[in-house]
């Protein structure tokens, strides 16, 4: 048997549909709110990458921006000698 149903990028209206019909949950990833639950892909959420943007996606978070900033400082320190300071090293 089965015990739930992935309906993936399938229209609002049918999976609605489907979602009413079936005694076993149904988990939507881009097929609307009337469906038993939601997954998104956690990178996805967090915004980790600037290109991949389907019409199901919303993002609360600039993930990409934040790690390209964190590797820019990251670079910039190591450049400038300031990293690894005597509080990263050992005596």
């Amino acid at each position: 048997g089965c015990f739930s149903i992935v309906l993936e990028l399938v229209p609002a209206l049918l999976a609605g549909e489907v979602s009413r019909s079936l005694s076993i949950p149904t988990i939507g990833i881009g097929a609307g709110p009337e469906v038993d639950g939601q997954v998104l892909v956690l990178q996805d959420l967090l915004g980790m990458s600037s290109s991949f943007r389907p019409r199901f996606l919303r993002t609360w978070l600039d993930g990409a921006g934040l790690i390209r900033g964190a590797l820019e400082a990251f670079h910039e320190e190591v450049v400038s000698g300031s990293f690894p300071g005597p509080e990263e090293s050992y005596t």
